[in-house]
């Protein structure tokens, strides 16, 4: 695979996780009132990372976002852990990441855009 295929790979992937992560807070904010409901979050940084500084090839199929409770947050007196501004926060760094995805992602074809049509 060519390097390039490669890290477009990699921000695929990552655009997955954000998504993903997008689909989490949302879940996180519709039962922000559920009694018991533990908040989720998405484990792919620390994948992805870890995949990176690891020897070798990286095969980006083996990189998949995962789903898990962190169960880091204090409970309110119904057991829920669901902060309403830290999701929002959360939301917004989410929405970072994934427009810095999409550049990257252009910014990739575009050369490869320019490449082609140089005359």
């Amino acid at each position: 695979m060519s390097k390039i295929n490669s890290i477009i790979d990699f921000l695929e992937a990552g655009l997955k996780a954000e998504n993903m992560r997008q689909t989490a807070i949302s879940s996180n904010i519709a039962n922000l009132e559920t009694p018991g409901y533990r908040r989720v979050d998405v484990k792919f940084d620390e994948l992805l990372k870890k995949a990176l500084n690891s020897p070798g090839d990286v095969d980006i199929n083996e990189i998949k976002p995962e789903i898990h409770n962190p169960k880091l947050t204090p409970l309110n007196s119904n057991g829920n852990d669901v902060n309403l501004e830290a999701e929002v926060g959360e939301m917004v760094k989410n929405s970072l990441r994934y427009k810095t995805y999409i550049r990257l992602i252009n910014k990739k074809y575009s050369q490869m855009d320019l490449a082609i049509n140089v005359k």
